[in-house]
């Protein structure tokens, strides 16, 4: 099965073949959202089956949610769990400082509340995730449906003082209608191509009225483990200052491949 993966795929596995070795047995973890994300709840899914490892998982989404009841992980919500161990999420861009653009899936507001009530944030991801500079995927702001338009004029006008690239502000859509979050919330999409002062970029944008929550993760983020299509990991830790790398062995008869 193992030569069946895309070179893609199987960096999204060995990724999170390395990042749920880090959770323990008891832990509260958070479980991001996405594609990278959901190989590591399948992942996490299957020490919890064959290890008999006990958690509780806290999800970012329903999606999330639903998935990790089916591999057989205990759900609550944050406000049950009180306060979590890990979060492992994946990101859609991340620099050398580990700060990171998410929000690709538009759960980027439950994403980031969660992985602040963590201990530890570990990020998961495929090389191309690393980048010099933010800015060349799309930010997503989350922004409430009453005067979005409003929102999107004030936004685009502080922009154009900002250290970025590019201006262009698009509503996601879903087909013919606008995404909406699982909130009830609508995404803007900020096409800023390059972001000179991410930092400054997050204060401001949230303090736009209408505004709920931007896609930039600032001082978050604790660890980075990026997969390749080799099957090679590296394992990037910002607090301890180091980098290590290491290979994930798997062989066909992986369960986690089964339902995929």
């Amino acid at each position: 099965m193992s030569g069946e993966l895309s070179p893609i795929d199987t960096a999204k596995f060995v990724a999170s073949k390395r990042a749920v070795e880090y959770i323990e047995d008891g832990m509260r973890v958070g479980l991001g959202t996405g594609s990278t994300a959901a190989w590591m709840v399948r992942c996490l899914g299957e020490r919890v089956r064959e290890e008999g490892l006990t958690i509780t998982g806290v999800p970012t989404s329903a999606r999330t949610a639903d998935l990790a009841r089916q591999v057989g992980i205990n759900v609550v919500s944050l406000d049950e769990a009180k306060w979590l161990d890990i979060t492992i999420d994946g990101t859609d861009e991340f620099d050398a400082d580990l700060c990171l653009i998410k929000g690709g899936g538009g759960a980027h507001l439950l994403e980031k509340i969660v992985a602040t009530a963590s201990d530890r944030m570990i990020v998961i991801a495929d090389p191309s995730k690393s980048v010099d500079q933010l800015g060349a995927f799309p930010l997503p702001l989350e922004v409430i449906p009453f005067g979005w338009q409003t929102s999107k004029a004030l936004v685009e006008e502080m922009l154009t003082s900002m250290d970025v690239l590019g201006h262009r502000t698009t509503l996601r859509m879903n087909g013919n209608t606008p995404f909406t979050s699982d909130e009830g919330n609508l995404i803007l999409d900020l096409h800023l191509k390059r972001i000179g002062d991410a930092r400054k970029l997050s204060m401001v944008l949230n303090q736009i009225p209408g505004v709920v929550e931007n896609g930039l993760f600032i001082d978050i983020c604790d660890v980075v483990v990026v997969g390749h299509g080799d099957g090679r990991v590296e394992v990037t830790d910002i607090n301890e200052g180091t980098h290590e790398e290491d290979r994930i062995e798997f062989v066909d008869t992986d369960n986690i491949f089964k339902d995929l």
